[in-house]
């Protein structure tokens, strides 16, 4: 027998949820959940307070004139407030027990619904009872997200799939609560073991849960906002489903999710909206989990897409803690990854990115950050040899070095020099493009070398700080417990500055084998601190020495590459 607690809740339910949410009853036979009153028996101005009983407490239906409550919902909200108040020894208890129970209750409300839907296709007051139940029990599902250890027995009863399968549901509106609560219980919030959210996630793509979603990305409209609030669900669901690889790629390869979501992204707007910032970060997590994801963007000219919508912030900066500066943000995290590619390296070089990254240099604000950001990945690894030209060539070098000579933060400075150490490893030796290089560091007096020397010795000192405590953490563990701590300790020298200290030292050591000149003045600047060239060359070895010897075939040409520059440092 249900309590009061559970009868009131669910009066209160049928009452006042409207499922269509002002639509009335849809096309497709949809009904809304509330009766219409009737304007007749509308009275206006406050009620006449009742007769007073001898007593002179209230009426006879036990509803009390100031407060306006009847006794049965009195006692349930005093429940309420004993449940707040941690006074739950009445409360039933959550196990499998109770699971089967809800679990035979939903699948009847499903039954009951479906029976009445088809029996009264036209007559949508005969099932509208039905689909307000099945709207409660959906939402009652969420306090599963608060017990992850029922997730197994859930997918064993089959909720699982009966939850997804309400995603096809006639009413809009059911389908959009079964989204969120989907959402709800594989949020990463959700204090889970990987082995019971697997299970959950397997149940419900086994019940054909990405091409359900889809489908309803086609038919919500988001001028309702319902429909807006069930997308911003279904992108939430995305999210959380992208955590995992597999699924990530099979969200690509089994749905039109992709050429969905660049669509979206493009769409105009007066303000940027919720809903097209998640599209575009959610498009940027979906390029970062699979190269299969990636190749997809690529044969939908999405290079070019995305630099044209960058393209309007090259001089422009979106404001401060706005959807519209997320979405700019997302935008550049997705081409960056794209930039990993070589594919996605030639697509940014016909699309003119390089240029568009110039102009963002010289002209922008926020992008100008972002701008060294693209062009650190364009010009990096063994295929960014032509835009490493296309630098050159579209008068980039003045912007960089102008660039390289002022004060940054850590992950600019680090950008700067990995586009110096690309140049210098990948434009051809004798070309103009590297002659002109070269020129840049020795003009002036050799300032930039004294600029990439600066940078060398700040984070010199900071690594060697590091270092220092970890030498002295290392002296009191066993060689088992330092092995267990080596990810920590790297991760604190990178987080030092150990990647510009690395990459500082490949430049220098590439200006000692080009240039006699360039060699005297780095030598000279060592010894100003009683150093020599075996500092740079000790970096380069360790650095040689950290890289695993299984290495794909770009990592072992940069292998090759620190070991001929380790023996011109002899």
């Amino acid at each position: 027998m249900p309590t009061a607690l559970e009868t009131v809740c669910s009066q209160q339910q049928a009452q006042t949820r409207d499922f269509t949410r002002s639509k009335d009853v849809k096309s497709n036979g949809k009904a809304s959940v509330e009766d219409e009153e009737d304007d007749d028996d509308i009275e206006a101005g406050p009620s006449l307070p009742p007769e007073e009983l001898e007593d002179g407490i209230g009426d006879e239906e036990g509803r009390f004139f100031g407060g306006g409550i009847t006794t049965d919902t009195a006692e349930a909200l005093n429940y309420i407030d004993e449940v707040d108040n941690g006074d739950n020894s009445n409360a039933e208890k959550i196990d499998a027990s109770w699971l089967r129970k809800v679990a035979l209750n939903f699948e009847r409300r499903i039954s009951k619904n479906s029976e009445l839907r088809a029996k009264f296709e036209n007559d949508p007051q005969k099932f509208m009872g039905s689909e307000a139940d099945l709207d409660a029990d959906v939402k009652a599902l969420s306090i599963l997200s608060d017990h992850p250890e029922l997730y197994g027995e859930f997918a064993k009863l089959g909720c699982v799939a009966s939850l997804v399968s309400l995603l096809a549901h006639e009413n809009t509106d059911i389908a959009i609560d079964a989204i969120e609560i989907i959402n709800e219980l594989t949020d990463q919030d959700v204090e889970a073991e990987q082995q019971q959210w697997d299970i959950l996630v397997d149940a419900m793509l086994d019940a054909d849960l990405l091409n359900l979603l889809y489908g309803n990305v086609l038919r919500l409209d988001e001028a309702n906002e319902s429909d807006r609030a069930g997308l911003y669900h279904v992108l939430g669901v995305l999210e959380n489903l992208s955590s995992r690889t597999a699924v990530a790629e099979s969200i690509s390869s089994n749905t039109s999710f992709i050429p969905w979501l660049l669509k979206r992204i493009q769409q105009k707007e007066p303000v940027v909206s919720q809903n097209k910032q998640y599209s575009a970060e959610i498009l940027a997590i979906l390029v970062q989990a699979s190269p299969a994801n990636r190749t997809l963007l690529f044969g939908l000219n999405g290079i070019d897409t995305l630099l044209q919508l960058l393209s309007s912030y090259r001089k422009r900066d979106p404001a401060k803690g706005t959807e519209e500066e997320e979405y700019v943000e997302n935008l550049f995290d997705t081409l960056t990854c794209c930039l990993d590619d070589p594919k996605g390296q030639a697509q940014f070089l016909e699309a003119e990115g390089i240029e568009l990254c110039l102009i963002m240099l010289r002209d922008g604000k926020m992008s100008k950050p972002r701008a060294l950001r693209l062009l650190d990945h364009a010009l990096g690894g063994p295929e960014g040899g032509a835009c490493c030209q296309k630098l050159v060539e579209a008068a980039g070098l003045k912007p960089i070095f102008s660039a390289f000579m002022k004060k940054h933060d850590n992950q600019s400075t680090e950008h700067l020099l990995g586009i110096l150490s690309s140049m210098l490893r990948s434009l051809p030796g004798n070309s103009a493009e590297r002659i002109r290089l070269l020129a840049k560091f020795v003009e002036k007096n050799y300032e930039k070398i004294d600029r990439v020397m600066q940078i060398r010795r700040e984070y010199a000192s900071k690594v060697a700080a590091v270092d220092q405590d970890i030498q002295h953490e290392k002296s009191r563990l066993s060689a088992q417990e330092q092995e267990d701590r080596a990810d920590e300790w790297l991760s604190r020298r990178m987080d030092a500055g150990l990647y510009a200290l690395q990459t500082a030292d490949v430049v220098l050591a590439w200006l000692v084998a080009e240039d006699a000149g360039a060699k005297k003045r780095i030598q000279g600047l060592l010894a100003e601190r009683d150093e020599s060239l075996e500092v740079v060359k000790a970096t380069l070895q360790e650095q040689l020495k950290s890289m695993d010897v299984t290495m794909e075939d770009n990592d072992a040409m940069f292998q090759d590459m620190l070991a001929t520059l380790i023996e011109h440092l002899q």
